[in-house]
């Protein structure tokens, strides 16, 4: 019988082929050779590729027998992940190969910063000896600020303390209690600025983080501070940062990921202040061989039918076709649990009731954890690391399960006690022979809405003509409400309101509104498939 073909179409470490084992046909081919790459790809089963390699829809059109693609890298920008998943083609990635060459590239940003160690070197070399102009500054006893404390946060953070700094970070979906673990003092973004010596980001861009360093917030930054980013390109406002560079609002910077890559013309790349880096985070030998080592053991994996932890569009694994459509209805129920969160998580219990329990149905508690984390950390999130995320964040995790559901014929829930002791709670099933997702349930309140990208939840006292109000503001911003559904468990109480608008509703609009409602929640909760 026939080995399985995989083709290799960058170039990747031998222990990469080591990994994959005798059991395939390993090929090679330039992937940047749009024919040969198309060709090879005819027969292939799994495509090994790193950056440089296209495997867009026409690729995937080419490759009838494909089965995987697997990244090495974290980066999926070269990937149709769509035209993958229409195509019933697994993408997986290595997530968290990275994230010590990350770290490592953060605090080398910190010390070039303290000391001027490229501005002293190129002046050096250029022949001028300047001991006095390059005076830095000791990284001992400083405050050091960490903008999202998830697995690259506390590399950063056992790092610095050896430097015998104070740590601070802002997380919000951080519990005290890891934070404690950790020897770090938990702070509010403004306070964490305006503490801090050296700030460091390390969130997800979101629409909510995108900016989220701008002229205000440099303006709470002391004037000898420095900020670096080594996670996201877009997290600062890079206008504003030139701003703050060449005003003195801060001392420094340093930046290893831009808005536009490569930042053809950027005027940052021209200020004395700054320190760049071409988006070297995970260019390390040994990031490398992480990434494409762990590619290769989730190839062998996806081509032997079992679970692959690194999956980020379908689930692997020997799961019933029962239970497989609840897996990103699931997913899409734990990011709308993590918006409607108004303090960190401490608990989350995943209950499935139904004619599903029959079936092994662990994975839907990976999705729901997948989802809950999917917008509120800087790393990939998949099945295999969710977990660990919540025992870093001390969240404890429960499944039970029961056969009986009274109302639908399976029903998916996801149960959560917050910090602050309050409680919040989202339910789905999938109904009709298409297996619609739906949302059934939002903090006690039964509603029945379809699963859209754009969500906004509210909950407010009920009274004539609130509906009015809502809708005028919405309306005026150019916001389109495509459906809405009110619950209430009596006249005059409170009520909730689920919207599906077609478009993100500014932070602003969300603000103007809550205070023309007096609404106890207004959530706006984007779902990404």
């Amino acid at each position: 019988m026939a080995k399985p073909i995989v083709v290799i179409a960058e170039e990747l470490s031998p222990a990469t082929v080591e990994a994959l084992g005798p059991d395939f046909d390993v090929r090679s081919v330039d992937g940047t050779d749009r024919p040969a790459l198309l060709a090879a790809l005819a027969e292939a089963s799994a495509v090994l590729i790193r950056s440089a390699t296209q495997v867009d829809a026409e690729a995937i059109a080419a490759a009838k027998h494909l089965k995987v693609v697997a990244r090495a890298g974290v980066g999926l920008d070269n990937v149709d992940i769509r035209a993958a998943t229409e195509a019933g083609v697994m993408v997986v990635n290595a997530p968290t190969s990275n994230i010590i060459s990350a770290a490592e590239l953060t605090v080398g940003h910190i010390l070039n910063l303290a000391r001027h160690i490229p501005a002293a070197h190129g002046a050096l070399a250029d022949g001028q000896w300047k001991r006095s102009k390059y005076t830095g500054v000791e990284i001992f006893e400083k405050t050091i600020g960490i903008i999202g404390l998830g697995r690259i946060g506390a590399l950063i953070t056992a790092r610095m303390q050896a430097f015998g700094t104070k740590i601070v970070a802002y997380d919000p979906y951080v519990t005290a209690a890891r934070a404690q673990q950790l020897g770090v003092t938990l702070l509010s973004l403004d306070e964490l600025l305006a503490q801090s010596d050296f700030v460091t980001i390390h969130m997800p861009r979101t629409p909510e983080t995108t900016g989220m360093i701008g002229d205000a917030q440099f303006a709470l930054m002391k004037n000898t501070a420095y900020i670096v980013n080594v996670a996201r390109g877009g997290l600062i406002d890079e206008d504003a940062l030139y701003r703050a560079l060449t005003a003195g609002t801060i001392a420094g910077a340093g930046l290893d990921v831009f808005v536009h890559e490569p930042p053809v013309g950027s005027p940052l790349l021209a200020l004395p202040n700054i320190v760049v880096t071409p988006h070297l985070g995970a260019s390390t030998d040994e990031a490398q061989e992480k990434a494409g080592v762990s590619v290769a053991k989730s190839v062998r994996l996806a081509l032997s039918g079992e679970l692959v932890p690194d999956a980020v569009n379908v689930a692997g694994g020997v799961i019933d076709t029962s239970v497989r459509p609840g897996i990103p209805l699931m997913e899409k129920l734990g990011q709308l649990f993590a918006g409607l969160a108004s303090s960190p998580i401490t608990a989350v219990d995943v209950e499935i009731r139904g004619e599903i329990v029959e079936f092994d149905v662990k994975v839907l508690k990976l999705a729901a954890l997948k989802g809950i984390f999917t917008n509120v950390v800087s790393e990939s999130v998949s099945y295999v690391n969710a977990p660990l995320l919540a025992e870093q964040r001390g969240i404890t995790v429960r499944l039970t399960t029961d056969a009986v559901s009274d109302e639908y014929r399976n029903l998916l829930t996801i149960r959560g006690t917050l910090s602050d002791g309050s409680q919040i709670s989202v339910s789905g099933t999938l109904t009709g022979s298409k297996q619609a997702q739906k949302i059934v349930e939002i903090n006690g309140y039964d509603v029945e809405v379809p699963v859209a990208e754009h969500l906004i939840v509210m909950i407010y006292t009920d009274r004539p003509g609130i509906v009015a109000v809502y809708g005028k503001e919405f309306g005026e911003a150019g916001i389109n409400i495509a459906a809405m559904q009110i619950s209430r468990r009596e006249a005059g109480g409170q009520a909730l309101s689920v919207l599906t608008v077609d478009s993100p509703a500014p932070v602003g609009l969300l603000e103007t509104v809550r205070l023309a409602i007096q609404a106890d929640l207004l959530r706006e909760i984007d779902i990404t498939d």
